[in-house]
């Protein structure tokens, strides 16, 4: 049975060859129109995967974000995802997914960080001369965080915290807690060519288009050999 298959594919494939250039080139053509289309559907299931790591974030299930995650991350290195991405204002064309960022996650991790904190320097000292400096860097850094992300937040309890010098149980163990934002920060690559419907459609256009060009220089030869040898 597989012999009569690679028998037909060996007889289209001859049939095509014969074919003259313009016609070997408008199929070529209208398989890039295919391929564009396949390109397109495949970045639709990206962004539908990847809006689902980011609904699964918002609702805080961690099982459901690492079932995402992983769900996107497979289909991404088995398609080829071709994506635009904004990097310092600049348009960038990628394949892949692009960074992820799971903000929400990383706020109730950080949180919780921070909630130790406070209660470990509670129970070593019963005094603070600053008043509650935690409501006061929360004050500050919540509106922050809303405002510009979660990317800035840490960044603001450290810079908010060294106000207070004389917080003496807070060091570098307790600001180490804070956990750092590329743990959160998700960037999936897609392979240039894959053997999916996409990746082989594009292969035959493309060896389409080099027998076209090949064709074409024969013929540029040829008609140049004959010119000079009858001059």
């Amino acid at each position: 049975m597989g012999g009569v298959k690679r028998s037909k594919v060996k007889q289209l494939l001859a049939k095509m060859f014969r074919l003259s250039n313009w016609k070997l080139a408008i199929i070529a053509i209208l398989l890039c129109f295919w391929s564009a289309t396949l390109l397109r559907l495949d970045h639709i299931k990206m962004s539908q995967l990847r809006n689902a790591v980011l609904a699964a974030d918002e609702s805080g299930d961690e099982a459901e974000i690492a079932r995402t995650l992983n769900e996107l991350k497979d289909f991404t290195r088995k398609h080829i995802v071709v994506n635009i991405v904004s990097k310092n204002g600049q348009e960038k064309l990628v394949f892949g997914t692009g960074p992820i960022y799971l903000e929400q996650q990383y706020l109730r991790a950080a949180n919780k960080a921070i909630a130790a904190a406070k209660e470990q320097i509670n129970q070593g000292s019963t005094e603070n001369p600053n008043g509650n400096v935690y409501a006061k860097v929360e004050a500050t850094c919540n509106a922050l965080g809303y405002a510009y992300g979660y990317g800035t937040y840490a960044e603001c309890w450290m810079r908010e915290l060294e106000k207070y010098p004389t917080l003496e149980t807070l060091g570098t163990e307790d600001e180490a807690k804070i956990p750092p934002t590329e743990l959160y920060r998700y960037d999936f690559a897609s392979p240039l060519w894959y053997p999916c419907l996409s990746g082989f459609v594009i292969l035959i256009a493309l060896l389409l288009f080099v027998i076209v060009l090949i064709r074409a220089i024969i013929w540029v030869v040829l008609r140049i050999a004959i010119a000079v040898s009858h001059g």
